[in-house]
């Protein structure tokens, strides 16, 4: 016998939970008279009810839309919607360390993935160290439909919520059998995609079971093969995109300065060496294209495996349970490691004493690591278990529904990286050597050698042979496996209950109330050896720690009036949420929303809500570690803010020593990075610190929304909403950036901002830099979303459907700190190295069935851009060379167009029940314009525009 739900109740379930189960919880037999209509939970309340239409924005993506699209991945189908910003650690950004890389992160409005909380069936998905939630560990052939909030929810799930909530809704009543296969790959014929996936349910009088298991596999696609990332800076400036420290190692003669060895020099010799030649058009010279060793979208493994099982205990009491487990591989390389003996960090010039240093006196020398790239090998392994009892009871003629249960989630990840130089390995190879009896040069002295099995000498300057880089040896000598691991658990017990409390004359007075205990504790564990600065890796302390939070909340929903003139409905839903953390103490968040139906037609609500972030474990118990910033610095009197800006100028002059004459060749300064070279924009040479701060504490936040739902009964089928919403972020936790901190001393006069870095005295070049965490400024945001649904009455020539869903931001500005002098910085139509904010994001579709048969068409729209000019002496790059900025001063930009990228897809639904999908995403093979900010990517490029045209088919079998 099945579970029996009196008529107009349900538990206090997820949403995913309840309205999957519908048909399993539906009466097998209802007294007379009694109805059968079914309350559900929606994303944004904790209360069921029959009427969906809520106070609060919400997206719907249904099993259907996925499946109508040509994008595999749960973090691909929500970066393709209107109200999502750029995405967190784009995967073509390469360089981006530590245990988040490979995951995939949604950010919605431009507020940061942290920011967005993410549910999977109404409960947490589970956070990382950096307290980032990966959608990679949820498997797309298991999604029955997403809900995106976009709206501010603090009062009712807690902390992260302040953007907006995603809730992955997972298919559950499954019966039966289906499985997917998916294959595609880019126009260029690399980026190769595959996916297979096996679900299999049955349901029962009592119980029910689902279990799935998927597998994916991405390849990796090469900057080389983009034009836009084949060399760092596309365009008419090839000075830019090579090395002097590369594949061909020099060393420094005081006389000539970098000197190489000839073809076929000996390197014992001085007179066999040459000035070193740097790069010009049609002539490579002696530098080296990083850009060939690099990838420009990672490639990735995925294997799922997860299941549900529901089980009518009694007739009044069930038992849900859901369980995961996730392996997510991923490799990245990078260009081989540019070293520099010189170095702050390095420190290992060639002995006097080593037989192939032709001077007789310690050299300096450079060379790349070009014959072993750096390689990380990163696998998350994650676990996740839900187990939740619920059932109902009735009071009088109320009745009432309740649930409590228990949440685990562990991640568990395993680093390892080869590539990065062992400075002990390195410092004993160019020590003193010696040629020995049998002509073979041998490390140590004659008196005091050093066994051949444990050492090989080096000589830097050889492409080949037994003493160069080539020589397996050294590679395994130099070049040793790291390891890191990582582990992070969270703990959550939960108790609901939901119920009327009184039947007004508008309707029910309904409340929903619950408690929640949620432990999260964290660990980062860095390699040994490189802890110990031995090791050209970025060196960091290990991350441990956590924290653990008590909550309660309550939620009313009171009908004011319905079904009077000028109000079908008035209604209003208050809640307030309670949360005590043992490293913040406690906090109050609360929430008010109205929704008033003047007319049947039209729905207009509001919401006014207080939200809340706590900072991450990494934030709070990081330790400090080494970082290789890219930084733009203003006083660069060539590129920087400094060659327009006299206020800037005449600030920069005052803090570096001979300001007008430090740069090459006496032009005036100019910003240097690895190798010593011009790098304007570009990465420094020496490695910056970054760090955490226990002292942190969470975020504030106020979201405001006023909306109008329209769906005019004289045109069957349409609906129109407009939304204006606002969303103020204070005490914002925040790391700063190299660029930030130098823009904040120098163009806008924070002094407090000068004391986090120096420069070196002679030539001026930031040497030393550190940026933490810190509380302060606020973020601002503001804007609408408009959306169009109409489903067109049938027609002779097949059923057709439209959405379209676009969001403009009016407003967005920051405010870098709390000090009065520091102006809010406008950030909307702006891109830079943390990401883009497009003035509107808009993503239109059409689709058509009929019969067996069926298209959709697609569109995807990015407004312009501007940027900061990084060559203003080029017109190409930089077309809006006279902008006054909002203060006033000149600020160089180069603005850039929109961008659409179309999909299409067809597919026929074959008689013997299945259906075969072909399609192109990106079917004009669009490509967006060199951003040499490189935003939300570590190339000229952004990180979230697509990377060529795709062509993918897909076949799925039901049995």
């Amino acid at each position: 016998m099945k579970l029996r739900i009196p008529a107009m109740r349900r538990g206090l379930l997820p949403a995913a939970i309840v309205m999957a189960l519908t048909p399993a919880l539906a009466p097998a037999q209802e007294p007379a008279g009694a109805t059968t209509l079914d309350r559900i939970e929606v994303t944004g309340s904790r209360i069921r009810k029959v009427d969906v239409e809520t106070a609060q924005p919400i997206v719907t993506i249904s099993r259907t839309d996925i499946e109508n699209q040509g994008f595999q991945s749960v973090g691909d189908i929500l970066q393709n919607i209107a109200v999502t910003g750029s995405p967190a650690l784009s995967r073509s950004s390469p360089l981006n360390a530590g245990e988040s890389p490979g995951g995939t992160y949604v950010d919605l409005r431009n507020l940061g993935p942290e920011r967005t909380l993410v549910l999977l069936n109404g409960k947490r998905l589970g956070i990382n160290n950096d307290g980032l939630q990966d959608l990679a560990t949820i498997p797309s052939s298991m999604v029955e439909r997403i809900e995106v909030l976009k709206d501010g929810a603090s009062s009712l799930y807690g902390s992260d919520a302040i953007a907006g909530v995603i809730n992955v809704i997972t298919r559950r009543n499954f019966d039966g059998a289906e499985a997917n296969a998916y294959y595609g790959q880019y126009g260029d014929g690399d980026g190769e995609q595959q996916s297979f996936d096996f679900i299999i349910g049955s349901t029962g009088e009592r119980s029910s079971i689902t279990f799935g298991v998927q597998y994916d596999k991405e390849e990796p696609v090469w900057a080389k093969d983009r034009w836009w990332s084949e060399v760092s800076y596309p365009g008419q400036h090839p000075a830019y995109n090579r090395t002097t420290v590369g594949a061909i190692g020099n060393i420094w003669d005081p006389d000539r300065g970098w000197v190489v060895l000839r073809e076929g020099g000996d390197p014992t010799n001085l007179a066999d060496y040459r000035p070193q030649e740097g790069a010009t058009p049609g002539d490579d010279g002696d530098t080296t294209n990083p850009s060939e060793q690099m990838m420009v979208k990672t490639g990735m493994e995925r294997t799922s495996i997860f299941t549900s099982a529901d089980l009518d205990l009694t007739d009044s009491i069930r038992f849900v349970a859901d369980a995961s487990f996730n392996r997510r591989e991923t490799q990245v390389q990078v260009a081989g490691y540019p070293y520099q003996s010189g170095a702050i960090d390095v420190q290992t010039p060639i002995s006097e004493d080593s037989y192939f240093n032709p001077t007789g006196e310690e050299l300096d020398f450079r060379r790349r690591g070009w014959e072993v790239p750096r390689v990380t090998n990163r696998r998350l392994d994650t676990y996740r278990f839900s187990g939740v009892f619920e059932g109902s009871f009735d009071v009088g003629d109320r009745y009432f529904d309740w649930d409590a249960g228990y949440l685990f989630t562990r991640g568990d990840a395993v680093i390892r990286a080869r590539g990065d130089f062992n400075k002990l390995a390195v410092a004993q190879a160019v020590g003193p050597s010696f040629m020995n009896d049998q002509g073979v040069v041998q490390c140590g002295t004659p008196d005091d050698p050093i066994e051949l099995s444990a050492c090989t000498p080096w000589a830097p300057v050889l492409s080949e042979g037994q003493y160069s880089l080539s020589n397996p040896e050294i590679q395994n000598r130099f070049f040793l496996w790291e390891n890191a691991t990582s582990e992070t658990t969270t703990h959550d017990y939960f108790a609901n209950i939901s119920g009327v409390i009184a039947s007004l004359p508008a309707g029910d007075f309904g409340f929903a109330a619950g408690v929640e205990h949620r432990k999260v504790d964290g660990r980062y564990s860095p390699d040994a050896f490189a802890q110990t600065g031995n090791s050209t890796n970025l060196a960091a302390q290990e991350t441990s720690g956590g924290y653990s939070v008590d909550e309660v909340y309550l939620e009313f929903d009171i009908p004011l009036l319905t079904d009077v003139p000028g109000a079908q409905e008035l209604a209003i839903n208050v809640a307030s949420r309670y949360s005590d953390y043992d490293v913040f103490g406690d906090t109050v968040n609360s929430k008010f929303s109205l929704r008033w139906k003047p007319i049947d037609d039209l729905l207009v609500r509001g919401t006014w809500a207080q939200g809340f972030r706590a900072p991450a474990v990494s934030d709070l118990y990081g330790g400090v570690g080494q970082t290789f910033d890219y930084y733009v610095d203003p006083c660069d009197t060539v590129s920087g803010a400094a060659a327009n800006n006299p206020g800037v100028y005449d600030r920069c002059a005052a803090a570096i020593a001979n300001y007008g004459s430090v740069g090459p060749d006496g032009e005036g300064f100019q910003q240097l990075g690895q190798g010593g070279t011009v790098s304007y924009g570009g990465q420094t040479g020496t490695p910056f610190l970054s760090g955490s701060n226990p002292d942190l504490t969470p975020e504030t936040a106020t979201s405001r929304s006023i909306g109008l739902v329209y769906s005019p009964s004289y045109v069957e089928g349409l609906g129109l909403s407009l939304d204006w919403w606002r969303t103020k972020i204070d005490n914002v936790v925040t790391a700063f950036t190299a660029s930030g901190i130098l823009t904040d001393c120098y163009v806008y006069g924070i002094a407090s901002q000068c004391d986090y870095f120096t420069r070196d005295e002679a030539t001026g070049v930031v040497d030393s830099l550190t940026r933490v965490g810190r509380n302060a400024g606020y973020w601002d945001i503001e804007g609408f979303d408009f959306e169009v649904n109409y489903q067109v009455p049938e027609t002779r020539f097949g059923r057709f459907a439209v959405n379209w869903q676009s969001t403009y931001y009016s407003n967005f500005e920051i405010k870098a700190d709390d000090t009065e002098n520091t102006v809010p910085q406008p950030q909307v139509g702006f891109a830079d190295g943390n990401g883009a904010n497009f003035r509107i994001r808009s993503v239109a579709s059409l689709d058509w069935s009929y019969d067996d048969f069926g298209a959709t068409w697609s569109a995807r729209y990015y407004s312009g851009l501007q940027e900061e000019c990084y060559f203003p002496e080029d017109p190409e790059s930089c077309n809006r060379p006279d902008y006054i900025d909002h203060e006033g001063n000149t600020f160089p930009l180069n603005r850039t167009g929109s961008n659409t990228f179309n999909d299409v897809q067809v597919r026929w639904q074959a008689p013997w029940d299945a259906t075969i999908s072909v399609g192109v995403n990106n079917v004009f093979d669009r490509e967006g314009p060199v951003l040499y900010t490189g935003p939300s990517s570590g190339y000229s490029y952004y990180g979230g525009f697509d990377i060529g045209r795709f062509t993918y088919m897909k076949y799925q079998q039901r049995f």
